[in-house]
């Protein structure tokens, strides 16, 4: 295996976030499995039209569950891919086990086939409350013994016990993996968005590879520091003091709140970036420019829980959903209190698309691919401390 590229599977890929951090970091992807048709185009129309890092990508529109991964054991190093949350997600009606768009069993079974040096999951912040708390020890008792598969007749809850029976004798020798998970949140890594995701990440036990998630690098105290303390936010956007979103006593308020917890030594992370910071050199969405998907679309209501992100801090999480998302998230709202919505451009923008990647479908399809996304900041950031840590081991 050569050791400036490791080869990599990539699950349920959507419009190609994860599996583009994955590229910037080094592996190389032998295969994307799709299902969604749109999210398919989008890829395809990427892949034709010779996107760098997507040109050379092997695209399958399939079912996961018609997929034999057989043929990859001992061939790849990483699975990756982000089942769909929406059996987790606080929007849907919570029923994880037992809905049937729960894919996690298929990317424990592709794990089980491939048998890679590690596998990268991410999942929606849902996964970790309370109530499903049971299945998501599930899952990861399932990725941490992938070969102890459940029996047809089995149920969930009986499997578990299997697989908690083993863990806890300790002497098992068969395929297993050591697994991690953190929620992490994208704008401490730098992304424009405070968007709050599950990460899942397993070494096979053989490798005996130390790993632990990479240091987050922003902070909101560090951003509240730039604007209300030195002021060179302001300064390095030029904005004018009529444009910055608070009175001069409550900027007052924040500087000595943050002067009382750091002294005179300001916060050692970067900045959060902000909404103004990823899109501002853009041109005005009615006007005719070069970018594409970047035109302006009407309609956009203010009203209590539906306020937009404001434009000097991440944006609110983008969802996968157009119009009358809750809170408003597919919004911005500028200091004067005036509101629109994202354009294509700009919502890929905030989850850090380059701007040569084309999202295919009407806005509001080309909103749910996006809303649906892995930032691909983040994925870049978790890949590379997972390829850095296999390929040292190699």
């Amino acid at each position: 295996m050569s050791i400036s590229h490791l080869n990599s599977v990539e699950l349920f890929s959507g419009a190609g976030g994860l599996a583009l951090g994955m590229a910037r970091s080094g592996f190389q992807h032998e295969m994307l499995v799709e299902f969604n048709r749109d999210a398919v185009n989008t890829l395809i129309k990427n892949h034709d039209e010779g996107q760098a890092q997507i040109k050379d990508w092997n695209i399958k529109h399939d079912d996961i569950k018609n997929i034999s991964f057989k043929k990859y054991k001992n061939v790849i190093s990483v699975v990756a891919g982000g089942p769909p949350c929406q059996p987790f997600s606080l929007g849907g009606k919570h029923k994880a086990f037992n809905d049937h768009r729960d894919m996690f069993p298929q990317a424990v079974r592709a794990v089980r086939e491939s048998k890679p040096d590690s596998f990268i999951f991410e999942n929606v912040k849902g996964l970790l409350r309370k109530n499903f708390s049971s299945y998501f020890g599930y899952i990861i008792l399932q990725l941490t013994y992938p070969n102890i598969v459940k029996d047809e007749a089995e149920s969930w809850e009986g499997h578990l016990s299997r697989l908690e029976e083993i863990q806890t004798k300790g002497a098992y020798r068969g395929l297993k993996y050591n697994v991690v998970f953190r929620l992490l949140n994208a704008a401490d890594y730098g992304v424009p968005q405070k968007r709050e995701r599950v990460f899942i990440v397993g070494f096979r036990d053989d490798l005996a590879i130390e790993w632990s998630f990479p240091k987050t690098t922003h902070s909101k105290d560090a951003l509240l520091w730039d604007q209300w303390v030195t002021g060179e936010y302001w300064d390095r956007l030029d904005i004018q003091k009529s444009d910055r979103p608070l009175t001069n006593t409550a900027s007052s308020k924040i500087s000595g709140q943050l002067n009382n917890k750091y002294g005179l030594f300001q916060p050692e992370e970067k900045p959060w970036v902000t909404v103004r910071e990823a899109i501002g050199d853009l041109p005005c969405p009615k006007t005719n420019n070069k970018y594409n998907s970047h035109q302006f679309r009407d309609g956009a209501k203010s009203y209590p829980g539906h306020t937009g992100s404001p434009i000097d801090e991440p944006s609110k999480t983008l969802k996968a959903g157009d119009h009358g998302v809750p809170g408003g998230e597919n919004m911005i709202r500028f200091n004067d209190g005036s509101i629109r919505y994202f354009t294509v451009r700009e919502a890929a923008r905030v989850q850090t698309f380059p701007d040569d990647y084309h999202i295919s479908g009407v806005w509001s399809e080309c909103m749910r691919q996006i809303g649906n996304a892995v930032p691909v900041k983040l994925a870049e950031v978790v890949a590379s401390s997972v390829y850095a840590a296999i390929a040292s081991n190699k």
